[in-house]
């Protein structure tokens, strides 16, 4: 979730400096409008989220020694 969070922070900071850019791309939003911006954050940090935990929770289930002959 760290690298999750360091992506949604760098992109956060590349979309706001490219406002500009933006501006002519979007419609009937502005280019730095925080609600768009905190939507999609979140949308983005829930999916990473998920794909974190749902593997772990299969982690958490395996016995560990059947893991440790298994290997």
């Amino acid at each position: 979730m760290l690298l999750t969070l360091l992506g949604v922070t760098a992109g956060l900071a590349a979309a706001i400096a490219l406002t500009r850019l933006m501006e002519s791309l979007l419609f009937e939003v502005s280019a730095t409008d925080p609600l768009t911006f905190a939507v999609i954050s979140a949308i983005l940090t829930g999916v990473a989220l998920a794909a974190c935990f749902v593997p772990a929770l299969r982690a958490i289930k395996v016995d560990p020694m059947v893991a440790l002959r298994y290997e």
